[in-house]
This record gives C-alpha cells, structure tokens and sequence, in this order.
C-alpha cells in the first residue's frame, strides 16, 4: 500500500490550491449532509458523521457552513436527497477499483462513471467482483516529525491496530468502531493529526513497475476522483517511490 498511500498524499497537497478545494468542500459537505440524513444530526449518537464532521473539520470548512449541511441532511433546511452507490471495475493491468459516489441522479452518474472507465482503458465490473479484496478500516495520517514511540503510547492505549512508516508519516489504522476513539487519543496527547478517515485497504496488491503503468492507473484514479459525485476512490495499486516521483514530475 506504500505507493497507494504516498499518492494519496500527494493528491492532499495538491487539493490545496482553490479550485481543488473547493471542489473538495462540496463533496465533504455532500457526506456529512448524507450522514445526517441517515443516522440523525447528533455526532455523538451517529458515528458517521462525527467521522465526516471531524473531516471537514481538518479540511478547514467553517463550523457554521458544516452545521448547515447537517440541517439540510435532518430535514430542517431544504436540501437535495442523494443516493449512496458504489461502482467496482479494473483499471488498466488488472488493478482493483472501488468507486464510492453520491448523486442526485442514479442514471446519469453511472453512465458517466462507466465511461470514464472505459475511456481510460478500464472497465466496469459487476457488483460483487471487487469488494471481496478490501476491508473497511479507520486510517489516521501523522506527521513523520512525530516521535514513533510517544504516538505508538497513544494511539495503542485507544486501540489502534497498527503504526506504518510510510516515509512521509505514519499511518495508523484502526478498526471503523475504534477510529474516534483513537484520533481523541491523539488530540487529547497534543499529537497532530494530518487527517482521519474511513477507508478501504485492499488485501493485496498489484505492484507498477513501470511509469507508463502507473501512468495508466493513475490517469484513471484521477479522472474519477475529479467527477464531482464520486466521494472516494480505492485501488489495490503499489507504485514504486523512484516511479511514482518520475510520474509526479511528468
């Protein structure tokens, strides 16, 4: 997953200038307002969304702009109801795809995703066919600056399961149930936090050692993360560090 991981954090960086963030803002709004729907808009009672508030709390979305989305979401603003799907496929060299969308329109968003697939040299797969190689698990990303002893104390007291060196930061996983308890840990002992999320991890994975495959996969991976619907996108792809910088500097 090291490859995988070191992607995604690159995507984090780049999501900073403003067009990217603010394509991000709508779709963290769009999931705490889902999470509100469906579970109530009490992050205490409702798990989902205190995960999602938390998120858009570490992407700097203002309070009161994140409170209006639960509103919409518990029905006391007027707001858009939206579906919860997930999309599977390959990308090109049989990499796994897990894509997780919400729209408003079922029809439209899966005849788009489909062709970004198609379009990008992958395909869509029947339900079912993907989902077996992943597992959904609680991700939280810290600074590598970060002594490993003081966040291992930490985070193991409140149940994480384990502490990865992805050269950049650490990644501590946790189970889903166990996500909240341990990112508190970490506040609570002053340790910062990049970001925290629910994820898919994949079982295992596929590895490019080539640039122009990780060129291929990732021109995928980008073209649907930039779909406005699509909330997440998991891959069990591995790119090489030397690889992955050659395609960043591409």
């Amino acid at each position: 997953m090291s490859g995988h991981s070191k992607w995604a954090t690159i995507k984090h960086k780049k999501a900073a200038n403003d067009k990217a963030r603010g394509k991000l803002f709508a779709k963290l709004l769009r999931q705490v307002e889902v999470a509100a729907r469906e579970g109530g808009g009490d992050p205490e009672t409702n798990p989902t969304l205190r995960t999602m508030f938390q998120k858009a709390r570490d992407n700097s979305i203002p309070l009161d702009t994140i409170e209006r989305a639960v509103k919409r979401g518990t029905g006391e603003l007027e707001g858009v109801t939206y579906s919860q799907m997930t999309y599977e496929g390959y990308a090109p060299g049989s990499v796994a795809v897990m894509v997780e969308v919400l729209t408003d329109n079922r029809n439209r968003t899966g005849a788009e995703v489909r062709n970004i697939f198609t379009k990008n040299g992958g395909s869509i797969s029947e339900p079912g066919a993907v989902a077996w190689q992943f597992a959904r698990t609680g991700q939280i990303i810290v600074p590598r600056s970060v002594d490993e002893d003081e966040l291992m104390l930490a985070a193991a007291d409140a149940g994480a399961e384990d502490i990865i060196d992805d050269g950049d930061s650490w990644r501590v996983t946790t189970a889903p149930t166990d996500l909240h308890a341990v990112r508190t840990a970490l506040d609570t002992a002053e340790i910062p936090v990049d970001s925290s999320d629910l994820t898919m991890v994949p079982s295992t994975t596929v590895a490019l050692d080539t640039t122009e495959a990780a060129k291929k996969v990732l021109r995928l991976i980008d073209a649907l993360d930039d779909h406005d619907d699509v909330q997440a996108v998991h891959a069990n792809f591995d790119i090489p560090d030397t690889i992955l910088e050659t395609v960043e500097a591409g």
